[in-house]
C-alpha cells in the first residue's frame, strides 16, 4: 500500500501542472524512486538506523548493503525482523523523495535531480529518520514522539522542497500569469490513490494487528476529511465554486498532519487537528508570495506545515491510552491530556531542529550541485517555453495533443492544403485565420463548412445535359 504512493504522487503532481511538463513530473517521481531503492540498499538504512551508532546524529555503515539484516528484532518493533522493516522503511524514503522532487517543477532538469536525491537521501533524510527512531536517536531518547514521519517525511520533503525551489529560482514571469491544472480528474486520481496509501503507511506503523494501527488508520480518515471540507469553503469564500483543487489540497494536507500525530490521539483530537489543518494550511500557500520562492506545488504549506501542525498536536493530545493499544509501548507518556506539560516544549525543539537542518543542508547541497559544470539544476528560457517534456523526456503524457499545440500554424483545410493556399494567394487570408479559429471555438461550425464545400464541388450540368 505505501509503494502504491508512489504513483499516486506521479498523476497528482502531472495533474497539478500545465500539459507541456506534465510527463516530466512522473518521470521524477519514477525515477527518483529507483534511486531511492538504490541509495537505500546500499547504506540508506545502515545509515538510519544502526544500532551500533552512538552519536545520535547518523548510524554507520554496520549494515552496509544490508549487511546481518535478517530475522533479529527490528528497531521498530520487536514482534517484526529486521529484514522486514527495512524494507517497510524503505518505502517512507521512497515516498519522502517522491514529495520532494516536485520542485523540479516546470524548469528543473532531471539529471541533476536525480544525483541531489542520491545525496539529499544520504546527508538529510538518514540523519533526521536517525534522530527519530534509531533506538540511539538523540529525538528517540529525549522522547519526542514522531508516529510515522512528521520530521523526516513531512518536514523533510516540505521544507527541502522550498530550498531547492530557492536554489532552482523562479519560472518565468509568463509562465505565472494565468497558470492553472492541466488535468484535475488526474489530481484527485492521485489524491485518492495517496489517502489509500496512507491507510497503510499510517496503519503499518504500529507494526501489528493490533488496535493501534485501526486507531491509526480512523485517525487518518477524519483528519483529511475535516481538512478537505475546511480548505474548499476556505476557497468557496473567494470563487464562489467548489473546488476540487481545493478539496484534494486540504485532504491531503490533513493526511500530513495525521502522519506524525494518528498512532497517538484520540478520534476527537483528529477532527479538531483536522480543521486546524486545514485552515492553517490553506492560509500557507501565501507565504511563498512573502519570501518569493516560487514553490509551484505548494510542498511546504501541505508537507511542512501540516507536518509541524500534528507534530505540536502530540505535545497537547497524545494519550498514553491510545499509545499503549499496541501492547508494545506500554511505558510511553503522552502529552497535556496525560499532564505531561514538557512535551510541548520537546515536539517544539524537534520541529525547530528538523526544519533548521533540513533547509541549510538541501541548499548547499543543491548549490553545490547547481556549480558542478553540466549539472546546473534549472532548463534555459527556451526550455522553460518548449516544457520539459519535449526538452527532457522528448515524449508527451498526452501525446495526441500535441499535433496542434499552436492551432495557427493549421488552418480548416488542413496543413498542406493551407501551404499551397498560402503559397498562390501570397500568404494565408486574414479571413481564413478567423475561420480556423470559429472552427475550434464551435464544433457544429465543421459540419456546416463541409456541407458548403459538397455543394460547392457538386458537379453542373453541361448544355448537352440540359
Amino acid at each position: 500500500m505505501v509503494s502504491f504512493m508512489i504513483p499516486g504522487l506521479a498523476f497528482l503532481y502531472s495533474g497539478l501542472s500545465r500539459r507541456k511538463s506534465a510527463l516530466s513530473l512522473i518521470w521524477a517521481v519514477s525515477a527518483s524512486n529507483a534511486v531511492c531503492i538504490f541509495q537505500w540498499y546500499l547504506w540508506g538504512y545502515s545509515l538510519a538506523f544502526s544500532p551500533t551508532a552512538s552519536n545520535g546524529f547518523i548510524g554507520n555503515l554496520a549494515n552496509f548493503g544490508l549487511l546481518n539484516v535478517l530475522g533479529d528484532p527490528s528497531p521498530g518493533s520487536p514482534l517484526i525482523p529486521d529484514l522486514l522493516y527495512s524494507f517497510y522503511q524503505m518505502e517512507f524514503a521512497c515516498v519522502t523523495v517522491g514529495i520532494l522532487v516536485g520542485g523540479i517543477a516546470e524548469r528543473g532538469r532531471v539529471l541533476p535531480a536525480m544525483i541531489f536525491t542520491f545525496l539529499w537521501m544520504t546527508l538529510v533524510y538518514c540523519p533526521l529518520a536517525c534522530w527519530a527512531w534509531n533506538v540511539n536517536g538523540w529525538g528517540y531518547k529525549w522522547g519526542v514522539l514522531d508516529y510515522a514521519g512528521g520530521g523526516p517525511v513531512e518536514i523533510g520533503s516540505g521544507v527541502a522542497g522550498l530550498a531547492y525551489a530557492w536554489v532552482l529560482g523562479r519560472r518565468q514571469e509568463k509562465e505565472l500569469l494565468n497558470f492553472r491544472p492541466h488535468n484535475v480528474a488526474m489530481v484527485n486520481l492521485g489524491t485518492f490513490i495517496l489517502w489509500f496509501g496512507w491507510l497503510g503507511f499510517n496503519g503499518g506503523s504500529a507494526f501489528g494487528a493490533n488496535l493501534r494501527a485501526i486507531m491509526a488508520i480512523w485517525n487518518s480518515m477524519l483528519a483529511p476529511a475535516f481538512g478537505g471540507i475546511v480548505w474548499c469553503l476556505l476557497d468557496y469564500r473567494l470563487e464562489r465554486k467548489y473546488s476540487m483543487v481545493g478539496f484534494c489540497s486540504g485532504s491531503i494536507a490533513g493526511l500530513v498532519a495525521a502522519t506524525p500525530a494518528s498512532g497517538y490521539i484520540h478520534p476527537w483530537a483528529s477532527v479538531i487537528m483536522g480543521i486546524v489543518t486545514g485552515a492553517v494550511c490553506n492560509y500557507a500557500t501565501k507565504v511563498k508570495f512573502l519570501v518569493g520562492i516560487d514553490d509551484a506545488l505548494d510542498l511546504f504549506a501541505e508537507h511542512a506545515v501540516g507536518g509541524i501542525i500534528g507534530l505540536l498536536f502530540n505535545g497537547f493530545f497524545a494519550s498514553h491510552s491510545i499509545i499503549a493499544l499496541d501492547g508494545v509501548n506500554v511505558n510511553v507518556n503522552g502529552g497535556w491530556v496525560d499532564h505531561n506539560w514538557k512535551q510541548l516544549y520537546i515536539q517544539f525543539a524537534y520541529v525547530c531542529a528538523t526544519c533548521g537542518y533540513t533547509f541549510v543542508a538541501t541548499a548547499i547541497i543543491a548549490k553545490a550541485i547547481d556549480m558542478t559544470p553540466g549539472l546546473h539544476l534549472k532548463t534555459t528560457p527556451e526550455g522553460e517555453s518548449a516544457g520539459l517534456d519535449e526538452v527532457e523526456i522528448g515524449e508527451f503524457a498526452n501525446d495526441y495533443i500535441e499535433v496542434r499545440r499552436h492551432f495557427t500554424d493549421w488552418s480548416a483545410f488542413g496543413d498542406r492544403m493551407a501551404d499551397s493556399v498560402a503559397s498562390e494567394m501570397g500568404g494565408l487570408p486574414d479571413l481564413q485565420k478567423d475561420g480556423h479559429r470559429l472552427r475550434l471555438e464551435d464544433p457544429t461550425l465543421e459540419i456546416i463548412q463541409e456541407k458548403n464545400a459538397e455543394i460547392v464541388e457538386e458537379p453542373q450540368p453541361t448544355p448537352e445535359e440540359r
